[in-house]
């Protein structure tokens, strides 16, 4: 039996949309109903590969014109492709009978979890202002650890009170749990990220870490002759290789312990003395010996520069383990007190 005559009239349409391609068929699935358009996409589950020749009598029978080499058909695959390029998410939904709650593309991000990353004393002071019953509803937003830490920061007297509402706190209204997130997203998110000034810190120090240490120096100076403010955070945050010499002989060793012997030559190249020595009895005996021979030698062809890149490296990397914990950087306090 030929496959176009054991076709229904849905499975014949959706062939046919499917042959026209996606421009001519998206014009065309707009004018159906929804009834029509939930018949195609059932009638398209059904269909399998289409013979050319078998399309070429559906084309027949429509009385219709379409372009040469339509083919082999994956009917289905085609057919859901055309739909979600042709109809909204929403017309899609209620296409196919789906049920879903529509979420903004725009809606803010989850307020609580950023709520848990504030200084206790922080939340604290803002919650010491507001009603218990409020307090105790962002208390019990936030995990336990971080309740009890802000919990601590208050007067025993609101700290009994807050505790004794969420222990009756049944669920809350959404509308007033929104509330409550706006009102924190706008007077305590807002507020602390506008006095965080770490962000444009950290991207001064990333600057000023690039230059050498005497450029560098000036550069502070300049700034604290220009009367610019929270230069401490800074001041933590800035590493020269000539402060090797003022870190602890544990952290010298955690910093090279991963660095390279071609590394600490060429970054010792021309270095004082007490540097020299100060890097040197970080490092193991063996990759001290090949170190001092190749400082005893002619530097060949490594150039200012190289030397310049070298010392900057290392630098970078003791920047770099100090961001991770491994160890703190000297503060100019301490240098100058050096």
């Amino acid at each position: 039996m030929s496959t176009a005559l054991s076709l229904t009239r849905p499975q014949k349409a959706a062939a046919m949309l499917v042959a026209m391609g996606k421009p001519s068929a998206s014009r065309l699935l707009k004018f159906f109903k929804q009834e029509e358009l939930r018949a195609l996409i059932d009638a398209a589950k059904m269909l399998r590969t289409i013979p050319q020749t078998e399309l070429e009598k559906i084309v027949a029978e429509f009385e219709a014109e379409f372009t040469e080499g339509a083919g082999l058909l994956d009917s289905a695959d085609k057919m859901e492709t055309m739909l979600n390029e042709s109809l909204s998410r929403e017309e899609m939904d209620a296409l196919m009978g789906v049920e879903k709650a529509v979420v903004a593309t725009d809606a803010p991000p989850p307020v609580w979890p950023a709520v848990e990353k504030l200084e206790p004393a922080r939340l604290g002071a803002f919650l010491a202002s507001e009603h218990p019953q409020t307090a105790a509803l962002v208390l019990s937003k936030l995990a336990p650890q971080a309740a009890a830490n802000v919990l601590l920061t208050l007067e025993k007297s609101a700290r009994g009170e807050i505790i004794k509402r969420m222990l009756t706190m049944s669920k809350m209204p959404e509308t007033a749990v929104k509330i409550v997130e706006d009102q924190i997203r706008a007077r305590v998110l807002v507020e602390s990220a506008s006095k965080d000034l770490s962000v444009g810190q950290n991207r001064v120090a990333n600057v000023l870490n690039e230059l050498d240490k005497p450029q560098l120096d000036e550069v502070m100076q300049d700034l604290e002759a220009s009367g610019a403010g929270d230069l401490d955070g800074v001041r933590a945050r800035l590493f020269a290789f000539e402060d090797i010499l003022l870190l602890t002989q544990k952290a010298r060793v955690t910093l090279f312990d991963g660095i390279t012997s071609e590394l600490v030559t060429a970054a010792l190249r021309n270095a004082e003395p007490a540097m020299v020595e100060a890097v040197l009895s970080s490092i193991g005996a063996r990759s001290r010996r090949m170190i001092e021979s190749e400082l005893g030698s002619e530097a060949g062809n490594l150039s200012s520069e190289d030397i310049g890149r070298a010392r900057k490296s290392i630098a970078s990397t003791a920047i770099k383990l100090a961001g991770e914990g491994a160890f703190e950087l000297p503060s100019t306090q301490k240098q100058d007190a050096a």
